[in-house]
C-alpha cells in the first residue's frame, strides 16, 4: 500500500499499535459530522461487508472437505476476530461446522477468554504475526452480542468498562455457551511445536511454505484429535514475510511476478501522532 504512487492514495503510520489504529478509526466513525462531511469508509472488518465475503471461505472449504456435507471444523489464526466470525456467521446460516479453534500467538488475550472466561489487556508483544499483536478485536464484539441474545445495551455498556478497566469477565453460563462450539490455543514463535518449528516442519513433510499466521493455525490444530475433520484457514502468502520464511525453510520466498519489485519500490507515508484532531485534519486537506 505505501508504494502506490497515485495521488488520491495516502498512506498514515501512527506512532503507536495496531489497536490505536483501530481506535481512531472508530473515533472518526463516531464524529457524524466529520464521518459525513468527507464521506467515510472502512474496507476493514469493521465493515460488515468485509465479513460477508469471508463466509464464502467457510462455505467452500467445508464443500471440498466434505462434499456430503457432514461436520468440519476450523482453526482460524485470529487477530481482529473477522474471519473467524464470519465461520460462525455461515454456522449460523446452516452450515455444518462442529468446533471453531481460535488461533493465538503470543498475544494471547482471546485464548485467554475462551479458556478462563476472562479477558484482561497486557500489552502488545511484538511477534513474526504481527496481523495477530492486538489487544482488543474488534469482531469479537460482535460474538459476545449473540451469544447474549442480541442484548445490544449490555454489551456495549460491558465494553466500556472494558476499555475502562482492561478486563472483561463472561458470566459462568455464557462462558459454557461458548465452550460447547469454541476452543483456543496459543502458539509461541520458538520451541517444539511453536511457529518456526511448524514451518520448518510443513516445509520438510510436503514443500509447502507457510507465512506465520497460518503456521499459528496450523500449530494450534495439531495439538488436538478433533472429532471432525480440521480445516486450519491460510492467511497471507508467504511472500509477506520472507525473513520469518527463510530463517524456518532455508528458502527465501519470492514474490508473485506482478509484484515481483515491490520491495525494491518508494515508499510513501506520513507519520502522524496518535491524536483523533491530528489525523482528521490531515484527512480533510487532502480530501475537501
Amino acid at each position: 500500500m505505501t508504494t502506490v504512487n497515485s495521488p488520491n492514495v495516502h498512506n498514515i503510520a501512527i506512532e503507536g499499535t495496531f489497536d490505536d489504529c483501530q481506535d481512531l478509526v472508530k473515533a472518526m466513525f463516531a464524529d457524524v459530522s466529520f464521518r459525513d462531511d468527507v464521506g467515510l469508509g472502512a474496507v476493514n472488518s469493521i465493515n460488515w461487508a468485509r465479513v460477508m465475503a469471508q463466509i464464502v471461505y467457510y462455505v467452500v472449504a467445508a464443500r471440498k472437505v466434505a462434499p456430503d456435507r457432514s461436520p468440519v471444523s476450523f482453526t482460524v489464526p485470529t487477530g481482529n476476530f473477522g474471519n473467524v466470525f464470519a465461520g460462525w456467521a455461515a454456522r449460523q446460516m446452516g452450515l455444518a461446522v462442529d468446533r471453531f479453534c481460535v488461533a493465538s500467538n503470543k498475544n494471547d488475550i482471546l485464548t485467554r477468554l475462551f479458556t478462563t472466561g476472562t479477558m484482561t489487556t497486557t500489552g502488545v508483544v511484538p511477534t513474526l504475526s504481527p496481523s495477530m499483536d492486538i489487544q482488543i478485536s474488534s469482531n469479537l464484539e460482535r460474538l459476545l452480542f449473540e451469544v447474549h441474545a442480541r442484548d445490544g445495551a449490555r454489551i456495549a455498556e460491558a465494553m466500556i468498562a472494558f476499555r475502562e478497566t482492561g478486563t472483561f469477565t463472561l458470566d459462568a453460563d455464557h462462558h459454557a455457551l461458548l465452550a460447547e462450539t469454541w476452543a483456543s490455543e496459543q502458539v509461541d514463535d520458538e520451541g517444539d511445536g511453536g511457529v518456526l518449528d511448524t514451518m520448518q516442519k510443513v516445509h520438510r513433510r510436503t514443500g509447502m511454505s507457510l507465512d506465520p499466521h497460518t503456521a499459528v493455525g496450523v500449530a494450534a490444530a495439531q495439538r488436538h484429535t478433533w472429532a471432525t475433520p480440521m480445516i486450519t484457514l491460510a492467511t497471507a502468502h508467504p511472500a509477506k514475510f520472507p525473513d520469518a520464511v527463510e530463517q524456518a525453510t532455508g528458502v527465501r520466498p519470492a514474490l508473485p511476478s506482478r509484484v515481483g519489485d515491490l520491495f525494491d519500490r518508494d515508499e510513501r507515508f506520513e507519520v502522524l501522532a496518535n491524536d483523533l484532531q491530528t489525523v482528521e485534519a490531515f484527512v480533510r486537506a487532502r480530501i475537501l
